[in-house]
């Protein structure tokens, strides 16, 4: 599939449109996941939080910006005043701040996520807006200023899920990742379901998405993980046949040190695997033989993990 212009959505294949469009109108809810890691510099997230106070500001349209902070950030940075007073005089003041123990990023998902569905309502769409990539760049400040674009799609174009895709050449570490790691492995658990997220996306754990009230209410009450919760979304939205679209983000970044480590790169392959391994076994224990089948692809999805550890290691080092 080609990509799109920035802003704009993909043409959807037909056998996506199963569900019925819900009336348009609702309220967006921005959702911002705060790093993990306190960057020394705040140049990133001055930018990001320039654009948070103008969802804030703009309440017919948006309902208060959450940020979700993890406690560890908070602990670690207890005694950092430049923390102390960034939390209290720009991110409370422009978003409420919500403080939890989370196991890593998707968890942060499922607290925000959460909170912000407790105060939605039918036809309302939540936004998800990851903290840690380079706003603060000419690129990153341009995706900013578009980045609306994406909740819009699901609330104008009544999508159901909308996935922000990001630029990257073929040797880009994410791209090296999703192509020897993610999808193979999406290939051997899910191959039917594989090659329809195939048309909607490259990115299929992007950290770029937008949901309609609906689909949240279902992803909410299923098992969420811990991690690799985006391939899981697009997963159950292919087996509900909901409405998916895309939103071409641009060329930015979360790898502020230009790629990820070998190191990080196993860890994200290693934590697909044992997700995909989950759902399926979830989808499958109460069907006559399952256990046969798993087994035979447990030892196809250990081959290609092995495999994708090579590569990456040839690769990344």
């Amino acid at each position: 599939m080609k990509p799109t212009a920035p802003g704009k959505p993909t043409p959807q294949p037909e056998a996506a449109h199963k569900k019925a469009a819900a009336p348009a109108g609702g309220t967006i809810h921005p959702v911002i996941i705060y790093p993990f890691r306190q960057p020394g510099d705040y140049a990133n997230l001055e930018r990001l939080y320039e654009l948070v106070a103008r969802l804030s500001a703009e309440r017919k349209k948006y309902a208060q910006p959450i940020t979700v902070m993890d406690r560890k950030t908070h602990f670690a940075n207890a005694a950092n005043k430049a923390f102390l007073d960034f939390k209290a005089n720009t991110v409370a003041r422009h978003s409420k701040v919500l403080d939890a123990w989370c196991v890593d990023t998707c968890q942060m998902w499922y607290t925000g996520l959460g909170a912000a569905f407790e105060a939605g309502r039918e036809n309302d769409v939540y936004w998800l807006i990851p903290g840690d990539f380079n706003y603060g760049s000419a690129v990153g400040q341009e995706v900013l200023g578009r980045l609306h674009d994406l909740p819009e799609i699901c609330l104008e174009l009544q999508q159901d899920l909308c996935v922000g895709e990001i630029a990257t050449d073929h040797n880009n570490s994410k791209q090296l990742i999703d192509t020897y790691g993610t999808f193979a492995l999406l290939y051997n658990w899910f191959p039917t379901e594989a090659q329809e997220i195939r048309q909607y996306t490259e990115r299929p754990r992007s950290e770029f998405f937008a949901l309609r009230h609906g689909f949240l209410s279902d992803a909410l009450r299923l098992r969420w993980y811990a991690y690799e919760q985006t391939a899981v979304m697009l997963l159950q939205a292919v087996f509900d046949r909901r409405r998916i679209s895309r939103f071409f983000v641009g060329n930015i970044s979360d790898l502020h040190e230009g790629r990820e480590s070998l190191t990080s790169a196993m860890q994200q392959v290693e934590r697909t695997e044992r997700v995909l391994k989950t759902l399926w076994r979830d989808r499958n224990e109460a069907k006559p033989g399952w256990t046969e089948r798993f087994r035979i692809l447990e030892s196809q999805s250990e081959q290609i993990r092995r495999t994708a550890l090579v590569l990456l290691q040839n690769l990344l080092e």
